[in-house]
């Protein structure tokens, strides 16, 4: 089972006693953070962090023609739990 935006909305507004307008308004503010912010790493206390990895170029092989390539350098956003949610889910 997946968690959308509307659920999560409908959760902080029910959890807060807040609006759902300003509860999707909180929710759209913390996701723009995190996208705004995506060089830099972002901690949330008691939940985790998220932070940008840079994976290093590559050599690739075509399998068929063994032919070697460069695989660029990708980056990537990277989420890791913190332990009180890591005990949660264990």
């Amino acid at each position: 089972m997946s968690l959308g935006k509307k659920d999560i909305v409908n959760n902080i507004s029910s959890e807060t006693f807040l609006h759902k307008s300003v509860s999707k308004s909180i929710l759209e503010s913390l996701l723009d953070l995190i996208k705004e912010n995506r060089s830099k790493t972002i901690k949330i206390s008691n939940f985790g962090k998220f932070y940008l990895h840079e994976s290093p170029v590559r050599l690739g092989r075509n399998p068929k023609t063994k032919q070697e390539f460069k695989i660029p350098r990708r980056k990537k956003l990277i989420f890791k739990p913190s332990m009180a949610i890591k005990n949660i889910l264990n």
